[in-house]
């Protein structure tokens, strides 16, 4: 057990004393075993001694426990850090950014408080999973559809809160930005609603996320000014037909032109997220298992320091018939409408020399059990799954022990010029820092779920037995964030180990937005309980100590 930096045992012991009275004893855990389930299963500093871990937990079940529990923290100055599943792999897990702090986990508080398939929003508390609430909504008949993120095992509210994404419409894939209103109990246990949730008898909590005056709800995600126990989504209405289509590009810069006609496709509402790939990247080589063996030569040209170039990707490609780039879309609505957005689409796309199309899948809403089996990608109609998980044959793509990844995803402009310019930065820097197989190159494809940007990911994969590695890893996360600031990129969330060197790229001003939160938060939290280091932002109590 590590405590926090400047309690005693007597406080510590005291505090956990008051938690067990407002919870029950069967809730507060403090055992080596317990409190390790809260680990970060994909730590960058395993078994190390920075390793960010947490003192104990507590599990309120309702919100006048949550404000007990923050009371008395304040009474005993312990730090809480709140989770809601605490499934954010690849983004710090459960742990906390303060060694030492008590794990607020809110697994208990699972009500889905409302669903309305007429007006379609969706109010729940954060222990609610994505799996919870499909089965919420398929036992009741209900007539919406849920935005959802790979895999289903996490929260809605807690996805949202750290600008998690989905596969639909840009309006709901951006799930903080489809979040409407919110319940908050503030670091002084005080409670406080947002929106119209903030009007007694208001029947409008999940519809009018702004009500009258300061909007104040983007100040609670990735960020400790309160936990939040409530929130409104707004919901996609179930569609009557769903039509998946592939568009394909068989040279290197036809991403220039393909972004152009699919930007202006989604930005008219034609489309929902489209996703982009190359047969050529690795990431698609993992979920391909089967081209593994017959691919050796694409493996070797990712094993050279830096990777092939793209005139040998363009190259390779051609010799095998494939495709350089490809985009699946995707169209929400009546069978008409979506063959008819198709067919436009088509028409439009048809003036890049050597396009394919290809229609592959295609479903009328709502499915039965037996065709949801048969989707490809479940998470497009909404369906939580754990597949993710089922990616194979890594041991062929990527260095032994692979025992977790980090994630590195810098917001770049939505244009192909502009994922051209990052393979060309991240590239280089790939080479050389020496990194094998290139994780990134001319072959990697920009992830579409933040709706209006995109976002280039780069992988680091960790491991629990070689500290040298890991130590490689965070020295090499930092130096591509740095570089990436350079060019006007950095990341839309990262995991506690990186959050302080990701917040200090928003340095516009000598970092006026930093100052300001952190001014903020000595103001609303003057003894630095809720999740201290938070999005970079440190109380006073712990600044230049963490």
């Amino acid at each position: 057990m590590k405590l926090p930096a400047g309690v005693s045992t007597k406080d510590f012991n005291a505090a956990m004393a008051a938690f067990r009275r407002i919870v029950g004893e069967q809730w507060v855990f403090t055992s080596d075993e317990d409190v390790a389930l809260y680990r970060d299963a994909y730590s960058v500093s395993w078994d190390e001694a920075d390793e960010l871990v947490a003192s104990a937990a507590v599990a309120p079940e309702t919100v006048e426990q949550v404000q007990a529990v923050v009371r008395a923290a304040n009474q005993h100055k312990i730090p809480l850090f709140a989770i809601s599943t605490g499934k954010n792999l690849g983004y710090g897990g459960s742990a906390p950014n303060l060694s030492g702090s008590v794990i607020v986990d809110l697994k208990r508080m699972n009500k889905v408080i409302e669903v309305d398939d007429k007006r379609n929003f969706c109010i729940v508390e954060p222990g609610v999973s994505y799996f919870d609430l499909y089965r919420y909504i398929q036992e009741r008949g209900l007539k919406v559809m849920m935005d959802i993120p790979d895999p289903g095992w996490g929260s809605p509210l807690g996805n949202a809160l750290d600008h998690g994404v989905g596969y639909t419409w840009g309006e709901f894939r951006d799930h903080f930005g489809a979040h409407c209103g919110m319940e908050v109990v503030l670091p002084d246990g005080e409670v406080m609603r947002t929106g119209m949730a903030a009007v007694p008898g208001a029947k409008t909590w999940g519809e009018n996320k702004y009500g009258y005056g300061p909007y104040v709800d983007g100040l609670f995600a990735q960020s400790n000014f309160g936990i939040v126990t409530k929130m409104g989504f707004w919901m996609m209405p179930e569609p009557e037909h769903f039509l998946s289509c592939q568009v394909s590009v068989p040279r290197y810069r036809d991403i220039v032109p393909l972004v152009d006609i699919v930007n202006y496709l989604e930005d008219q509402g034609l489309i929902g997220n489209p996703r982009y790939s190359s047969p050529l990247d690795l990431m698609t080589l993992m979920m391909e298992p089967e081209r593994v063996q017959a691919d050796q030569e694409l493996l070797d040209m990712h094993a050279r320091p830096g990777g092939a170039s793209a005139e040998e990707f363009e190259k390779y490609a051609r010799s095998r018939g494939m495709e350089y780039w490809r985009v699946l879309l995707n169209f929400y609505g009546p069978k008409e409408t979506v063959y008819a957005n198709w067919k436009y689409a088509q028409k439009k796309l048809a003036g890049i020399d050597g396009v394919k199309f290809e229609e592959v899948e295609s479903y009328a809403l709502p499915l039965d059990e037996a065709t949801k089996k048969k989707v490809h990608h479940q998470v497009a109609l909404g369906i939580p799954n754990m597949s993710i998980f089922s990616i194979g044959a890594r041991s062929r793509v990527v260095p032994d022990p692979q025992d977790g990844h980090v994630w590195l995803g810098s917001i770049i402009s939505r244009s192909g010029e502009e994922l051209i310019k990052a393979h060309q930065v991240f590239g280089k820097a790939v080479q050389e820092l020496g990194i094998t197989p290139a994780i990134v190159g001319p072959f990697t494809a920009p992830a579409y779920w933040v709706h209006r940007t995109f976002i280039f990911m780069v992988p680091f994969f960790v491991s629990r037995s070689d500290k040298a590695r890991n130590a490689k890893v965070r020295e090499q996360y930092v130096k591509l964030v740095e570089l990436a600031a350079q060019h006007g990129w950095t990341e839309y969330r990262t995991g506690p180990a990186f959050q302080d060197v990701v917040a200090k790229t928003y340095s516009f001003n000598d970092n006026a937005l930093l100052k300001f939160r952190t001014r903020l938060k000595d103001a609303i939290d003057p003894n630095g309980i809720i999740a201290p280091g938070r999005g970079g932002i440190w109380p006073k109590r712990f600044r230049g100590k963490a």
